[in-house]
Order: C-alpha cells, then sequence, then structure tokens
C-alpha cells in the first residue's frame, strides 16, 4: 500500500491569494512543511484576490503540493452569491473525496461552513485524522446578523452538518479563549481536551518611513505634522459594526486635525462610501483593499487603528487586522466585548482601548485623547509592539500548528 503524505490543507482560499482567509493557511503549511511534514493543499482556484495571471491548477511552491479547483465565483456582496460559492466549491472538493485518502490528516477551516463536512466523512471512512479550524462560528454569527434565520431549511441543516463535523474531528483550533468557552458550551461533543487555542497572526514587515508614505498617490496629502490619523482596514461587512465609527466622523467633521482613512472590502463598503459622499465628510476616505506595499505605507501614515466586531459577535469570530495594527506598533482602539481576548490584551498592556458597540461618544473621546497627547500615543503604540512580539509574531503561532501536528501524528 502507498505511504499516505502527512498533511492536507483544505481551504477556499490559499497562495497566490493575499487575504488572511489564504495567506495564513499558507503560512501554516510553510511551517508544516519545514518542520519536516510533507504538506499538500486543495484550494479553490484564485479569482477575486489575486494578482497573479495564469496561475497553474497544480503547482509545487514551497515545498508544498497545490491542487486548485474550478467552481462557481459569483460575487461575494449577497448572500445568494456567497451560498452558490459556498456549495460550488463544496461539490468540487467532495468529487475528489477518494484522494482524501492518501493523507494522515487534514486541515480544514469554517469557511465555507459546509466544507468541514468533506473532512468528518473522511475520518469515518478512512480514519483521516482532522484538524477543524474555527475562524467564525456558525450557523450562530449568522443568526446574530441575520443572514438567516432559526427556523430555516438552511439553519437545520447547518446544525446537521455541525453534529457530524463535531463527533469526527480530533482536535478543533479556536482563534481566542472566548471562543474556546463558546465551543465548549454549545458543541456538546467536544471535550476540553480536543480545544487548542491558537490565535491569527500578522507577518512582521517593516513599515515604510512615514514622512515618504503619502509619496504614494493613493495616500497623497493625508497625513502632515499636526493632524492624526485613524485609520480602519480589511473587512466591512456583516460582523463589522461601522455606525459608531461613522458617529464618530460626523462629530468630528470640523476637526482639521483629525483624518479618518478607509481601505479594505465588504457589503457595507459601498454604504460607507455613499454616506460620506452625501454628507460631504471630506475629512473621510475610503480606498479599495490595499495589500502588499501600499498596506505598508497605509500602516505607517496612521497614528491609530480602529478594530470592530458587531455587538453579540464576541466568541463567534475574531477580527484578525488587530493584529497588523499590533505590529505596526500604533495605539488600537476596539469596538468589541469586554471578555474578548483583544479587549483584554489591550487593557492589561496599555496598548490602546476597548469599548462596547454603539458608543460613540466614547470613541470621540479615546479619538481626541490620541490626538491631544503625543506622548501617551507614543507609549500606546510601543505597548502594542511589545504585545505583538509576546503573542501574535508569525514564528510563534505557526510554531503551535507545528507542535499540534507533532502530537497528533507523532513525532517526525
Amino acid at each position: 500500500m502507498e505511504n499516505k503524505k502527512n498533511i492536507l490543507f483544505l481551504c477556499q482560499y490559499f497562495y497566490p491569494e493575499y487575504i488572511s482567509s489564504a495567506t495564513l493557511p499558507f503560512n501554516t503549511a510553510v511551517a508544516l512543511s519545514k518542520a519536516g511534514f510533507t504538506v499538500s493543499a486543495l484550494s479553490g482556484y484564485p479569482k477575486e484576490y489575486n494578482l497573479t495571471n495564469n496561475v497553474p491548477l497544480q503547482e509545487t511552491y514551497e515545498n508544498i503540493e497545490i491542487s486548485r479547483l474550478k467552481y462557481i465565483q459569483l460575487k461575494r456582496s449577497n448572500f445568494i452569491g456567497r451560498l452558490i460559492n459556498y456549495f460550488s466549491f463544496t461539490f468540487s472538493v467532495a468529487l475528489r473525496f477518494r484522494q482524501l485518502r492518501k493523507y494522515e490528516a487534514i486541515i480544514v477551516y469554517s469557511n465555507p461552513p459546509i466544507l468541514p463536512l468533506i473532512a468528518a466523512l473522511a475520518n469515518k471512512f478512512f480514519y483521516t485524522k482532522v484538524v477543524f479550524v474555527s475562524y467564525d462560528v456558525y450557523p450562530e454569527i449568522a443568526y446574530f446578523t441575520k443572514t438567516i434565520s432559526e427556523d430555516s431549511v438552511i439553519s437545520k441543516l447547518m446544525k446537521r452538518v455541525n453534529k457530524c463535523i463535531f463527533k469526527h474531528v480530533n482536535t478543533v483550533v479556536a482563534l481566542s479563549n472566548e471562543m474556546k468557552d463558546y465551543l465548549l458550551k454549545h458543541r456538546m461533543a467536544l471535550k476540553k481536551h480536543q480545544i487548542e487555542v491558537i490565535p491569527n497572526w500578522c507577518e512582521d514587515k517593516a513599515i515604510s518611513n512615514a514622512t515618504k508614505a503619502y509619496e504614494n498617490k493613493l495616500l497623497e496629502s493625508i497625513k502632515t505634522d499636526e493632524n492624526l490619523v485613524v485609520s480602519y482596514f480589511g473587512n466591512m461587512g456583516i460582523c463589522q459594526d461601522l455606525d459608531p465609527i461613522l458617529e464618530a466622523i460626523r462629530q468630528l467633521k470640523d476637526d482639521k486635525n483629525v483624518q479618518f482613512l478607509f481601505a479594505g472590502h465588504g457589503n457595507k463598503m459601498d454604504k460607507l462610501k455613499g454616506i460620506i459622499e452625501t454628507e460631504k465628510l471630506n475629512h473621510a476616505r475610503v480606498f479599495d483593499f490595499l495589500h502588499g506595499h501600499d498596506f505598508q505605507k497605509a500602516l505607517s501614515i496612521s497614528d491609530c487603528f480602529i478594530v470592530s466586531l458587531a455587538d453579540g459577535l464576541t466568541g463567534l469570530a475574531v477580527p484578525s487586522k488587530t493584529y497588523s495594527y499590533l505590529m505596526a506598533g500604533k495605539p488600537v482602539i476596539a469596538i468589541i466585548g469586554a471578555n474578548s481576548d483583544i479587549a483584554r490584551d489591550l487593557i492589561n498592556h496599555n496598548a490602546g482601548y476597548a469599548m462596547q458597540a454603539k458608543d460613540s461618544s466614547k470613541l470621540v473621546i479615546f479619538i481626541k485623547e490620541l490626538l491631544d497627547d503625543r506622548e501617551k500615543r507614543e507609549y500606546m503604540g510601543e505597548n502594542c509592539r511589545k504585545l505583538y512580539f509576546e503573542k501574535y509574531t508569525m514564528e510563534k503561532c505557526t510554531r503551535k500548528y507545528v507542535n499540534l501536528m507533532h502530537k497528533l501524528l507523532g513525532e517526525q
């Protein structure tokens, strides 16, 4: 019988795509390969988040054997489009189900939500070990965001899928302690020893010099020596609460020393652009997704960052852009539940502020405090950088995956 390969990554997005849902699995795969594991990936064919033309269906990159599947890819801005994409990709994977028997272990991700069912079936029929990485908790996250109702057909399907998944996984990776607590409370098939907390991370990249950053035409004229640039990057979708940020923009409309910078993607982005244009909020600018050198420049001209999670979603998701902010060494204002790891980190390390949703007046107070007190701003920024090196570097977080796979498969 042919010897099995060690690990298969099963995920919709992978290299060369540049969103975190692709870069995080790829970073993990590279770390596992360097640790001596044989690593493969089965992913979707790149389209929306890709800068490279003519990506091959099969290639070996960084010693990782990558297979890419063509599937229906509609616009992700509406629910039906995302749903068709999810089922189309999962169906494409299901057609190659027998190939999964070639691997000792599968690392599968929670997006799309039905995809882990394929890995669970591989565990049942082929005894393949499964590590389920929970980026988001479904279907609860869809309830809170009113994407689906609890008594809908999709909800009932997801509940059945979850029962099968959690019966046939060896380990679940939760992104935070509050997510671990939620899963233990609401997924009865899971035991405490089955859940590992491994946060997401950001690769440590040199930040461009702020005096040169706004030579980039996209970011030209935003930063001056006197003003405070408040930035929000990343997803602007159903899981993010932009209302308190918008209200703060309105309240600070006449303060020429405060500029707001947005860049990213998501179904709330067009609405944000429309409000800023209609209300002539000229101290706020919105750009499309920034990546590579442009993103590094945007980080460098920012003086502080906002991260947001909609009310009720604490424990169901974790905003991954937080780690880019910590890496950049600038204060972070988190609109997030007080019992989250992010809120506790910021407060305990004096690296920023944490506040509940729907409290724009507090957000304005925090922004003004950072504007008026440069020394505090710099001190908090230094603490962000220290926190990043203490807990959220790529090397430290991917090492936890390496240790996990050594434990699951035995020392290599």
